[in-house]
């Protein structure tokens, strides 16, 4: 009787060990910091309305999902931006396929800058000539006689390498710029310093901290229309195509209720713009 009883434990065991990752009542998500607030309300909300499932979220930066994803260490990454060639060749070669990407959301960096700075519109060109260096004062760009204190993100952020695609054309960032390691850092920081600048996803976005870009200011419709310059969209990647309770996972995000947290948390649906 012994002897059977441990048997039934080993078959117990290796059932349960060979049961397929997509059954596991465990949903592993990390990467882009942008998505880290909306991504862990999203968890929240489906693990009340799901008590069998549990969702662990992490941030990072996309950069740091994507490897997450290829070890094998996440269902889900989170990402502010397209994979790169060299992320899409890593999973090509350790899994053969590309991964798979679906749209989750749509955003809107947003520059931050203090309250009590003067400037509420800066372009595109001027934004450029900051990060790069090329302007270090405020009087550069129509401000007070103050130097500019810049902030950016890590290079593994996929805000960090959408902007300077988009941006600055490619071209490096001010080498001297304070580099913070989360989106909620920098908003903190431009709040205590009046000559601070940042960038971010416009959910950490203050609303005293607002700055439209190019004469355009990131409204709904703005967005929704792509006229606000700097619109990106937000990603879910998978190894293969989401089955089981990623699948049912994800599915919930894109419905009207994972859709309508899109909206509460200051992002925009993908589906309209209401």
């Amino acid at each position: 009787m012994k002897y059977r009883f441990v048997a039934l434990l080993i078959l117990l065991f290796i059932a349960c060990s060979t049961l397929p990752r997509h059954e596991s009542p465990i949903i592993r998500i990390k990467g882009s910091d942008t998505m880290f607030l909306l991504t862990r309300h999203w968890a929240e909300q489906y693990m009340r309305e799901h008590p069998n499932i549990s969702v662990y979220v992490q941030a990072g930066g996309t950069g740091t999902g994507t490897i997450a994803l290829a070890k094998g260490e996440a269902d889900i990454c989170t990402a502010s931006r397209p994979l790169r060639p060299d992320e899409v060749h890593m999973l090509a070669e350790k899994f053969g396929t590309v991964g798979i990407a679906v749209l989750v959301a749509k955003d809107a960096i947003s520059i931050y800058l203090h309250p009590k700075n003067p400037l509420k519109d800066l372009s595109l060109e001027q934004l450029k000539s900051i990060y790069t260096g090329k302007f270090t004062n405020w009087k550069q760009v129509g401000g007070f006689d103050q130097p500019i204190l810049l902030l950016n993100r890590m290079p593994n952020s996929g805000t960090y390498v959408y902007f300077q695609e988009h941006v600055l054309g490619g071209e490096n960032y001010r080498p001297d710029a304070k580099t913070l390691a989360t989106t909620a850092a920098i908003v903190r920081t431009v709040e205590k310093n009046v000559n601070a600048i940042g960038f971010g996803g416009i959910g950490y976005e203050s609303p005293d901290m607002h700055c439209s870009v190019s004469g355009i200011e990131p409204t709904v419709e703005n967005v929704m229309n792509d006229r606000y310059p700097i619109t990106r969209y937000l990603y879910f990647y998978t190894i293969n195509t989401p089955r089981g309770n990623v699948k049912k996972f994800i599915d919930w995000v894109l419905g009207a209720e994972g859709q309508s947290i899109v909206r509460q948390e200051g992002y925009f649906s993908i589906w309209n713009a209401k």
